[in-house]
């Protein structure tokens, strides 16, 4: 493809963005039949944010242990959820009920929403959704918005008392036959007499919600409307309406819904008068151009004010503290729906207002708290419903958060993880598989000389710093002596545990938590600046073959985060003590996660085969339901020998002293009973639409009986490599189990997402944890022989 073929490639994929996001002009009559047809197209501003909002849908989330549905226009959906707002479903859905009662006009068009958290909790990308979305919506056909534009050719002297041909002008100058749209994006429906826009609203279908049927125009297209009426009444026209309105002056145009149009931001830094951030300001300039011979022409007024671009649909105060002068000044705008210009000039306003604001604003708020019922500020607080962001008590949601923000990675994260990222994760199905903590993460790191270096943050080290910031923001005092603080998130993140295999399930409706997790804690900008100082600089290791210092290991992160703990400004004395005891049992969880992923890769090539286990699984449902087992020879009474071989020698969960002969004792009935059949009962339950067998049954879908099936700990390894010697592990000799068993750990670790760097710092720090505890077994076996030593 030549240079010029490449640049028209590029131009039709310009063209193929923009086709289909707007509607050719079109009459007024035309677009009383598409409002006819879908109200939508003339809907309030309340009522079209949440039409954009339910246009995307909902999905199940699980959040603080609890299962909630939550709309996906919130995970960024048209950007590949690049700014998602992860977590805070609770608060979200609270805001889309406040939209739905301000559309329905149930007294809630007065609400001015507030959103309010600590810094890095989501609010930013909150905002960022809004406008996504919304300008992704109005490109489709259903979310269509419209506005009109004029054009004063033909109709007499100029607008605004300037002689000659007739011409309408906005910024500079006028140009004839020129059209000119609405500043304010004013509602097609506004050109109509009231009691038509009331009988077209009568009209609309009763079920649907109100339409934005009760605006006037705007003074800029009044100003263009007056001046066709007065022409066209002079020349005694009895069609006057149809005159006003006809395609040569008056066409309705769709506009796609953006910052500045259709949505008001005002930022922080922005400054200026009350006025002129609200609406905008006159431009003496234009006023001598326009010759206003000492009148406000509307057509000189700027109209950039948050309010006057929000107009249509959203406006949005961010860092609210930093505008508290005009909250006041808001508090009239959802009430009266409409703001002044000038002294007899105004503009009606159809926009949801939405402050954003960190918990400074609480303080502004309330500074006058002690005057009680002379309170200025007492009526705005009544108007301002609060939305709290809190930081995430999701490890999972934080992980996906950590990755974002360390790696740039995103996708729209699922009930248990993440549904899609832009980088591969490890393969294994266990505890790795869809789990962004638990994935490694490659990230190319600029060096002083210019070239690039791949650092490896190594499986599990973004999961313990993701767990290691939830636990920071646990309350305990709602902590009793049998949940600690690692037990308090796992519960958040599944919604239940199980402390031993033969525990009964803990859910946390079983447990009365408070309302304080969320509101403190380390924040994601504090530990996305820890990992990213960490990439900045090799590690103080070496290894003759591996590049093992350019592995960021879970310890690294742990001990980065604790350690930098006390140069941070943003915490206190108190909270740094408090943190720093915090890391331990994360520590300690970490070390659980990567022992399993060692032990199940040493004795990878040693699992049981699924036909064996399903042969298991057959025999034991039907000896509970006292039925045969059918066979290639025709229906048999349960094997006991197959299901106590299984036991003793497969599980090793039991000797010969729980038998009488093959038959089980109760310890191994009840095993049976609760640990294998009460999982193929639940199974059962959940696909109770289709007729139950033990054949359709995907061992690796319940958990309970996975867990029975795969677990592995150190005396499988001990029973399956009884020459492995631990301290030997780091650099075993050549042709001896130690070093048949460590090359195929690696290579399987590698498999599972590792690399052969990390696989060899993770493997050595989980065989130095055995040989110490193997060490203290024979140690405290008196006369025993320490063949593990």
């Amino acid at each position: 493809m030549t240079e010029r073929e490449r640049g028209a490639a590029f131009v039709r994929d310009a063209d193929e963005a923009l086709r289909g996001a707007y509607d050719p002009p079109m009459s007024l009559d035309a677009y009383v039949d598409r409002v006819l047809e879908n109200p939508t197209a003339a809907a309030s501003g309340a009522r079209y944010l949440l039409a954009a909002v339910e246009s995307q849908g909902t999905r199940e989330v699980r959040e603080r242990g609890e299962r909630l549905e939550r709309y996906r226009f919130f995970d960024d959906p048209y950007n590949d959820g690049e700014h998602a707002v992860l977590g805070n479903t609770a608060a979200l859905n609270a805001f889309v009920d406040d939209l739905r009662a301000a559309a329905a006009g149930r007294g809630n068009d007065e609400t001015i929403v507030w959103i309010d958290g600590p810094t890095a909790t989501g609010k930013s990308e909150f905002k960022r959704c809004l406008v996504n979305g919304l300008r992704e919506f109005s490109k489709t056909e259903e979310g269509r918005r419209y506005t009109v534009e004029w054009n004063v050719t033909g109709a007499g002297a100029g607008v605004g008392g300037a002689t000659g041909s007739a011409s309408l002008s906005y910024g500079t100058g006028g140009d004839t036959g020129a059209w000119y749209r609405s500043p304010v994006q004013t509602h097609p429906l506004s050109v109509f007499p009231e009691s038509v826009r009331e009988s077209i609203a009568d009209a609309v279908d009763a079920d649907a919600y109100p339409i934005a049927a009760d605006v006037e125009l705007d003074p800029f297209s009044r100003e263009a409307y007056d001046h066709l009426e007065s022409v066209y009444r002079d020349e005694g026209r009895r069609d006057l309406f149809s005159a006003i309105t006809d395609r040569d002056h008056l066409r309705v145009t769709s506009y796609v819904v953006d910052v500045g149009t259709g949505v008001g931001v005002l930022h922080a830094e922005d400054d200026g008068t009350p006025k002129e951030r609200l609406v905008g300001s006159w431009m003496g300039g234009m006023l001598r151009e326009l010759g206003s011979r000492g009148r406000k022409n509307p057509q000189a007024f700027s109209y950039d004010g948050v309010l006057s671009q929000g107009n249509g649909v959203a406006t949005i105060v961010e860092d609210a503290s930093q505008h508290a002068d005009l909250l006041r000044r808001l508090l009239n705008v959802p009430d009266e729906r409409r703001v002044k210009l000038d002294k007899g000039i105004g503009m009606d306003l159809d926009t949801q207002l939405i402050v954003i604001s960190n918990p400074d604003l609480d303080a502004e708020l309330d500074r006058h708290a002690e005057r009680e019922g002379a309170d200025p500020l007492k009526a705005l607080k009544r108007r301002l419903t609060r939305h709290e962001f809190r930081y995430l008590t999701n490890r999972r949601l934080e992980a996906e958060l950590l990755r974002r923000e360390v790696g740039g990675e995103h996708g729209v994260p699922t009930v248990d993880g993440v549904e899609e990222t832009s980088a591969e994760g490890p393969e294994r199905g266990a505890e790795t598989d869809r789990d962004p903590g638990a994935a490694a993460l490659t990230i190319g790191v600029r060096d002083g000389k210019g070239g690039v270096t791949d650092r490896e943050i190594a499986p599990h080290a973004i999961g313990a710093a993701a767990l290691y910031a939830v636990v920071t923001r646990l309350d305990t005092d709602d902590l009793s002596a049998d949940i600690g603080l690692v037990e308090k998130a796992d519960l958040y993140e599944s919604g239940a545990i199980r402390r031993g295999p033969d525990d009964e399930e803990l859910t946390v409706d079983d447990i009365a938590f408070g309302d304080g997790d969320g509101r403190n804690g380390l924040p994601v900008t504090y530990v996305r600046d820890v990992i990213a100082e960490l990439l900045g600089a090799d590690a103080e290791r070496s290894h003759p073959d591996l590049p093992v210092e350019r592995v960021i290991t879970p310890t690294d992160v742990l001990d980065a985060m604790a350690d930098g703990l006390a140069d941070a400004p943003v915490f206190s004395r108190a909270e740094v003590a408090e943190f720093e005891n915090r890391k331990a049992p994360v520590a300690e969880r970490v070390r659980e996660r990567q022992r399993a992923d060692v032990i199940d890769a040493v004795l990878a090539d040693e699992t049981v085969p699924e036909a064996t286990v399903a042969e298991y699984v057959e025999h034991v449902y039907a000896w509970d339901a006292d039925e045969p087992v059918e066979t290639e020879r025709g229906p048999e009474e349960p094997d006991a020998l197959v299901m106590k071989v299984f036991e003793t020698e497969t599980l090793g969960r039991f000797d010969e002293d729980d038998y009488r002969g093959t038959d089980p004792t109760e310890a191994v009935a009840t095993f049976r009973r609760e640990r294998v059949i009460r999982a193929l009962t639940r199974y059962a339950w959940r696909n109770r639409g289709d007729a139950f067998s033990v054949d359709d049954v995907e061992l690796g879908e319940i958990p309970e009986l996975k867990a029975v099936v795969e677990s592995n700990d150190l005396a499988d390894v001990k029973r399956r490599f009884p020459d492995l010697d631990p301290s030997e592990w780091a650099d075993p000799p050549a042709d001896t189990e130690t070093a048949r068993a460590k090359a195929a750990t690696i290579d399987r670790l590698v498999d599972w997402g590792y690399s052969p760097a990390s696989a060899e710092l993770t493997s050595r720090a989980v065989m130095r944890d055995v040989r110490d505890e193997w060490r203290s077994l024979a140690a405290a076996d008196d006369g025993g022989e320490r063949t593990w030593d």
